[in-house]
């Protein structure tokens, strides 16, 4: 797949009871939907132009994120009410049934999905989600992850960044962490990145996902993993629920974010997932 061309974009709302959901629509053919939380429709843009050559491309902002806006800015971003919207999109399209990737939290936004909703999705692609209570020391992650909040909340931004990649095992330069958490973001940025932490990492790494249903339903869902992840929390979560679905993780190119990092090889990698049936 070549990432030399930019597929037409056409940019819509929806209206749901509690807010306004972004969303972009790509190409045409088969529906694949694009599913990150707490990133926006931005991160996906290159993958979903590359996929857009044969496949209709759905990305959204989630809820409380950038341009999806709630009518409470205070209330909690749940991945059952996530994906609720996403069932909405999809409906709102109408033209499914849908293959769904899920990243992070978006990934623990699709399980919620092919449990609420398989009827309108054939594949779910679960990739790193980041669900710690499926850990053994499950309590002492979520303990060091309410510390983590806890430091943003007091004012302290690089120590919070620097305990959120302590608590998923990501080792990065100090110039990197500096860059990420070291200075003051934009307003915007600022006001995603409270939500992230104030109402939406609680309800999603507190998920348990019904993996009898899921094993069990008619969706076919895959756990997807970076080939260079190796000991980060999201592989671990990622084997631990694989082994309980009793599958192999699939494997994908790049780490957490491999979808940012070469759009193109993980857009192939994605199409021979969806291929395999």
């Amino acid at each position: 797949m070549s990432s030399s061309s930019t597929a037409p974009v056409t940019a819509g709302t929806l209206e749901v009871p509690d807010g306004r959901l972004h969303y972009e629509v790509r190409g045409q053919g088969p529906l694949v939907a694009l599913v990150a939380a707490p990133m926006d429709a931005d991160a996906f843009a290159p993958l979903a132009d590359l996929l857009a050559a044969a496949h209709t491309v759905l990305t959204t902002d989630p809820r409380g994120i950038h341009r999806s806006v709630l009518h409470d800015p205070h209330q909690d971003s749940t991945p059952e009410l996530r994906a609720d919207d996403v069932s909405r999109l999809l409906a709102h399209l109408d033209a499914g049934p849908a293959a769904v990737l899920g990243s992070s939290g978006g990934a623990v936004t699709v399980l919620a999905l092919a449990r609420a909703h398989p009827e309108q999705v054939h594949t779910v692609v679960a990739h790193e989600p980041p669900l710690l209570g499926l850990l053994p020391e499950r309590r002492e992650l979520l303990a060091r992850e309410d510390d983590m909040i806890a430091t943003y909340l007091g004012g302290d931004r690089l120590g919070a960044g620097r305990r959120f990649l302590a608590n998923a095992n990501i080792q990065l330069p100090e110039e990197v962490v500096l860059g990420m958490f070291g200075g003051e973001p934009e307003p915007r940025a600022a006001a995603d990145e409270h939500f992230q932490y104030v109402h939406m990492v609680r309800g999603t790494t507190r998920f348990r996902p019904d993996v009898a249903a899921l094993r069990d339903g008619p969706t076919r869902v895959v756990v997807g993993l970076g080939e260079t992840s190796t000991g980060q929390i999201c592989d671990r979560t990622s084997r631990a629920l694989a082994a309980a679905l009793g599958t192999a993780p699939a494997m994908f190119p790049g780490g957490h974010l491999g979808f940012v990092e070469d759009p193109t090889a993980f857009a192939t990698r994605l199409g021979e997932v969806l291929a395999d049936h």
